[in-house]
């Protein structure tokens, strides 16, 4: 019998919010030891300006050298480490991630980006469409938030949308830290080949889509496992991240309903609305861990050399050095300068994309069913507990 394992406490939530200890952690310590979902021992970091600070230094917090050994016999060979390695931006300092960041950069550029709004409201009025020609009740995530940016990082991508099932419900379990580790390998290792192929595919006749640009323009600068591993993360965060923002954020309005009705009649406040929920909600709580290279000190804690740290997001964006009232939902204060999106040069490359998928989704979404109300309690709600990316299972909604 498998045992599901203890959630880290930066990992775990009542409803929305991030558990008491975490704020305690934050106004006591600062910085705490803990253990990550893959059992390696860790220094915690919780305080905003620490957050900052860990993530805007590559060069005392490198994400290049997180080599810390897996339990339970997970541990991959050194070829596949470095396979995996290759092109994820994320497991990079500069200057080579500087390499592999330059050749995405210019198509997710705000004004690129802006070029798709057309094509990003025909699809949120498609699926509207959709919800509302089947009637209610219906599960706003498998019908409105996952498929929304699935289609989008699909057609950006030049992959097929037809293979969504096969990913989506692969990505799940892949970051869902109650799946035995061993189990975890596998998923990885069957999301590399389906990458492998969709990047073969393009080598063979690039196309006009991302991966096609990147064959096109930067076919000699970019191994195969390179280009694999960029066009899987791009993949996984193009979906998962927004799909869970489009649910778990719709019902954050609906337990707000005079929030709601702001976002839904007032466009001026779309936007600050966005980044209020980003804050607030904070679905991606730590990122990558970075490590140590020097000893360094950090709220009144030495950390020493070679050990691996974690910022607690959610932690740092409900710290009173942000905004007044942290803990409370204020759409119209819009809150400049959130870590959800990270910060330094590992913030989220696809930040403009997402926000602007969330901009143009949500207003769509509640000036269509003005009425729209959960069709079921609040607490049966089943929130995704033990995930990487917080969000719900599910959101059944009516109208």
């Amino acid at each position: 019998m498998t045992e599901t394992p203890t959630i880290p406490v930066h990992l775990r939530r009542i409803g929305f919010d991030p558990i008491d200890e975490l704020g305690r952690l934050r106004e006591n310590e600062g910085v705490t030891r803990v253990v990550t979902s893959f059992g390696i021992p860790a220094y915690l970091v919780t305080r905003y300006e620490d957050v900052r600070e860990v993530l805007s230094d590559p060069v005392r917090f490198s994400n290049a050298h997180a080599r810390h050994p897996l339990p339970n016999g997970a541990q991959p060979s050194e070829e596949e480490i470095t396979q995996r390695r290759a092109g994820q931006l994320l497991a990079f300092d500069p200057p080579e991630h500087t390499r592999l960041r330059r050749m995405l950069t210019p198509e997710f550029t705000v004004r690129r980006i802006r070029r798709l709004v057309p094509r990003i409201s025909a699809i949120v009025d498609s699926h509207l469409d959709d919800l509302q020609r089947a009637g209610a009740p219906a599960d706003l995530v498998s019908g409105f938030a996952l498929p929304i940016p699935s289609l989008v990082i699909c057609e950006l991508l030049g992959v097929p949308y037809a293979d969504r099932a096969e990913f989506q419900q692969r990505t799940r379990r892949q970051l869902d830290i109650s799946v035995p580790i061993k189990e975890r390998m596998a998923l990885h290792r069957e999301s590399r080949e389906f990458m492998r192929v969709q990047v073969a595919r393009a080598q063979a006749a690039p196309g006009e889509d991302m991966l096609g640009m990147l064959v096109r323009e930067h076919g000699e600068e970019l191994t195969t496992d390179e280009l694999i591993g960029i066009a899987g993360l791009l993949l996984v965060a193009g979906h998962e991240t927004t799909a869970n923002m489009l649910g778990l954020g719709t019902l954050a309005l609906l337990r707000h309903p005079e929030q709601l009705a702001m976002v839904r009649d007032d466009p001026d406040l779309v936007e600050p609305a966005v980044e209020e929920l980003l804050r607030w909600l904070s679905i991606v709580p730590s990122g990558i861990p970075r490590t140590t290279t020097t000893s360094v000190t950090l709220a009144g804690h030495v950390i020493p050399a070679g050990e691996l740290v974690v910022c607690s997001l959610p932690a740092a964006n409900r710290d009173p050095a942000l905004v007044a009232a942290p803990e409370r939902l204020d759409i119209a204060r819009g809150t400049p300068g959130h870590v959800a999106f990270g910060h330094g040069v590992h913030h989220c490359l696809g930040a403009p994309l997402a926000r602007m998928e969330m901009t143009i989704a949500f207003p769509a979404l509640l000036r269509r069913f003005p009425g729209l109300s959960l069709a079921v309690p609040f607490e049966e709600i089943g929130f995704r507990a033990h995930h990487v990316v917080f969000g719900v299972h599910s959101l059944p909604v009516t109208w």
